[in-house]
C-alpha cells in the first residue's frame, strides 16, 4: 500500500516546489504525472521550465489531464508525484461539456475514491498536489462556484483518505495530518 500524501495552499504557496523535494528524498524511479493542458505559449514556457527542474534527477514524465486512475494504476515508479488536482478538476468538467451541471460533486467523490483505491494496491509513495481555493471571497458566477465546490470535495475526500496532509503558506510547509 503506498503511503499518499496531499499536499495543498493557494496559488504560489511553493506546493510544487515543496513536493518536488519531498519527492527527491525517494530512492528509485520517480514518475511526475502532469495534468496541465497545453494551451498556449505562456504555459508551454511552464511546462518547459518544470520539466528542466526534473531534469537528470531520475523523474519520468506523463501527461494525462483526465485518466490519472489509470495512469496510478498502469505506470511504474517507487514515487509518484502527481501535479495537479486543480486542473484535473478543470479538465474533467472541460471534457464532460459546457453544461452547468455536467459533473457533479458525487462524480468527483467517486472518482477521488477510485484514486485512493489504485493507491492502495501500489508501493510506495503517492503524493498529490492541489490549490486549496475555498478561502478566498464566493466566486460571482455559477460556473466558478461549481468549480470551487467540485475541487472542495476532492480535496476533502483526498484529506480523509491520505497518510500526511501538508497546508503551504508562503512557501513554509505546515503538517495538519
Amino acid at each position: 500500500m503506498a503511503e499518499v500524501v496531499l499536499i495543498t495552499g493557494g496559488s504560489r504557496s511553493g506546493k510544487s516546489r515543496y513536493a518536488q523535494e519531498l519527492a527527491q528524498e525517494s530512492a528509485g524511479e520517480k514518475l511526475f504525472v502532469a495534468t496541465c493542458p497545453r494551451v498556449d505559449g505562456e504555459m508551454d514556457e511552464r511546462i518547459r521550465r518544470h520539466r528542466e527542474d526534473r531534469a537528470g534527477r531520475g523523474w519520468r514524465t506523463v501527461e494525462e489531464e483526465v485518466d490519472l486512475e489509470g495512469v496510478l494504476g498502469r505506470e511504474g515508479g517507487i514515487m509518484v508525484l502527481v501535479d495537479c488536482l486543480t486542473l484535473w478538476i478543470n479538465n474533467l468538467m472541460y471534457h464532460n461539456g459546457r453544461e452547468e451541471d455536467n459533473i457533479g460533486e458525487n462524480e468527483i467523490e467517486f472518482r477521488t475514491r477510485e484514486l485512493l483505491r489504485v493507491c492502495a494496491e501500489r508501493e510506495g509513495r503517492v503524493v498529490f498536489v492541489t490549490n486549496e481555493v475555498g478561502l478566498g471571497i464566493v466566486p460571482e458566477n455559477q460556473l466558478a462556484r461549481r468549480y470551487r465546490d467540485l475541487v472542495g470535495r476532492c480535496n476533502q475526500t483526498l484529506a480523509a483518505g491520505a497518510d500526511k496532509v501538508v497546508f503551504m503558506v508562503s512557501g513554509l510547509p505546515l503538517t495538519l495530518k
